[in-house]
C-alpha cells in the first residue's frame, strides 16, 4: 500500500490474487496436457534444457529467498519478544537476532525440514493458520486503538505512486506458491483438475481476503511510515503486539519447511535424477538451510529481499512462464479465454520484472531495522526533530502518552 498508494494497491492486490489463481490452475492444466507431474518436467517437455534450466534457477532461488526472509522475520520479532521478559538485558547476546536466528534454525526449521513427505506438514499448516488469525486480531485491534493518535504522512491517500510496479512485486512475493504446487497437487487423496480448481479458488479469495484486512490496517496505522516488516513499527513496550510477534514468529516457522521441500527437490531433480538416498537427502537439506542463515545473518532489512525476490523470481513465476507454457501445448483456439488472458498476462510480467529490478535498485525502500519509531517517545520529540515535509500533524503530540501501547 506505502509503495502503490492506497487506493491502486488495494486494486493491485486484487489484481495480482486473480492472476495468482489463473495461472496456478493453468500450470496445473499444463502437467495434464503434457503428462508430467511436476514443474520442471513440463518446462522441459515444453521448452527443452534452456527452459529447464531457467526454470529450475527461479524456482529455486524463490523459496531460497523465501527462507532467508523467514529468517530474518524470526530473528527481528523474537527477539523483541524476548527482550520484553522482565530482568533480561536488552543487548544480551543470547536475545540478540543473530542467535535466535541460529538456534530457531538448529531447533526447529531444520529437524522440521528433514521429512521427505510434504503431506507430514499438514497440521503444522493448520496450526500456521490459526496464529496467522491471532495475528490479524492484534493488527485490527491497533489500527483503532494506535492509529488515531501517529500522524500521517502528506501522500497518504494519493490514488497512486511512481513505485507501484515495486509494490506488484512484492505482492507477487506474498501470493506466489507455483513452485511447490505440483508437490501439494501430489499430496491430495484424488488429484484431478476439477479438484485442484476448487481448493486453489477457495485458497486464493481467503488469502487475499487475508491480505487486504492485513494491508488496509496496517497502512491505515502507519501510513507512509510503513516498513517492510509491519512489526517494526509497532513499539517494543506493547504487550499485545509482543504476544502477535511471538505468534509471526512461530507462523514463520511453521511456513519454512515448506520452502525448504521446493529448493531440495530443485536440486534432486537437477543433480540426482529426482531421488535422494537418506545420506544425501539429510546433507542436502543441511546444506541449503546452512547457506540461507548465513546470508540472512548478513542482511537485516527485509523490503529489499522482498521486492528483488517478487520482479525476479516471482513475476516470472506466476505471470510468465505459465502463460508460455498453455500458449504452446494448448490446442485451444486463439479466441479460448484461457489463451486470451495468457498472452495479456505475458507482457504484464516481462514490464514488471524488468522495470521492477530497475526501480528496486535505484530507489530502494527506507529501512529502520531495529530502531523504535519516533512515536514510541512522546516525550522526546520535538516539531524541530521531524522534516514536516514528511507528514502532516494530525494530532497533537501531547496525546501520544505510553498508555495507549498498554
Amino acid at each position: 500500500m506505502k509503495q502503490a498508494g492506497f487506493p491502486l494497491g488495494v486494486l493491485l492486490l486484487f489484481c495480482v490474487s486473480y492472476v495468482t489463481d489463473f495461472s496456478l490452475v493453468l500450470l496445473i492444466k499444463g502437467g495434464a496436457l503434457s503428462g508430467t507431474d511436476t514443474y520442471q518436467s513440463l518446462v522441459n517437455k515444453t521448452f527443452g534444457f534452456p527452459g529447464y534450466l531457467l526454470l529450475s534457477i527461479l524456482q529455486f532461488l524463490y523459496p531460497f529467498i523465501a527462507m532467508i526472509s523467514y529468517n530474518i522475520i524470526t530473528g527481528d520479532t523474537l527477539s523483541k519478544v524476548f527482550q520484553r521478559i522482565p530482568g533480561v538485558d536488552p543487548e544480551n547476546f543470547f536475545i540478540g537476532r543473530h542467535f535466535i536466528i541460529v538456534l530457531s534454525t538448529v531447533a526447529f526449521t531444520l529437524p522440521l525440514s528433514l521429512y521427505r513427505d510434504v503431506a507430514k506438514l499438514g497440521k503444522i499448516s493448520l496450526t500456521s493458520t490459526v496464529l496467522t488469525t491471532l495475528i490479524l486480531g492484534i493488527v485490527m485491534t491497533r489500527v483503532i486503538s494506535l492509529g488515531p493518535h501517529i500522524p500521517k504522512t502528506e501522500d497518504a491517500w494519493v490514488f497512486a505512486k511512481p513505485s507501484a510496479i515495486q509494490a506488484i512485486g512484492v505482492m507477487s512475493f506474498a501470493f506466489i506458491c507455483h513452485h511447490n504446487c505440483f508437490l501439494v497437487y501430489g499430496s491430495l487423496e484424488e488429484p484431478t483438475v476439477a479438484k485442484w480448481s476448487c481448493i486453489i479458488h477457495v485458497s486464493t479469495l481467503v488469502s487475499v481476503f487475508i491480505s487486504i484486512l492485513f494491508a488496509t490496517c496496517g497502512y491505515l496505522t502507519f501510513t507512509g511510515f510503513t516498513q517492510g516488516d509491519l512489526f517494526e513499527n509497532y513499539c517494543r513496550n506493547d504487550d499485545l503486539v509482543t504476544f502477535g510477534r511471538f505468534c509471526y514468529g512461530v507462523t514463520v516457522l511453521l511456513t519454512y519447511p515448506i520452502e525448504c521441500f521446493v529448493t531440495r527437490e530443485v536440486i534432486a531433480n537437477v543433480f540426482f535424477g529426482g531421488n535422494l538416498s537418506s545420506v544425501f537427502h539429510t546433507i542436502v537439506t543441511v546444506v541449503i538451510i546452512t547457506a540461507a542463515t548465513l546470508v540472512s545473518l548478513l542482511i537485516d532489512c527485509l523490503g529489499i529481499v522482498l521486492e528483488l525476490s517478487g520482479v525476479l523470481c516471482a513475476a516470472p513465476l506466476i505471470f510468465i512462464i505459465p502463460s508460455a507454457c498453455y500458449l504452446k501445448l494448448s490446442e485451444e483456439p486463439r479466441t479460448h479465454s484461457d489463451k486470451i488472458m495468457s498472452c495479456v498476462m505475458l507482457p504484464i510480467g516481462a514490464v514488471v520484472m524488468v522495470v521492477g529490478f530497475v526501480m528496486a535498485v535505484t530507489n530502494p525502500q527506507d529501512c529502520t531495522h531495529g530502531q523504535e519509531m519516533f512515536y514510541c517517545f512522546p516525550d522526546n520529540v520535538s516539531l524541530t526533530s521531524i522534516s514536516v515535509s514528511h507528514f502532516q500533524l494530525t494530532t497533537p503530540f501531547s496525546v501520544l502518552n505510553l498508555s495507549i501501547f498498554q
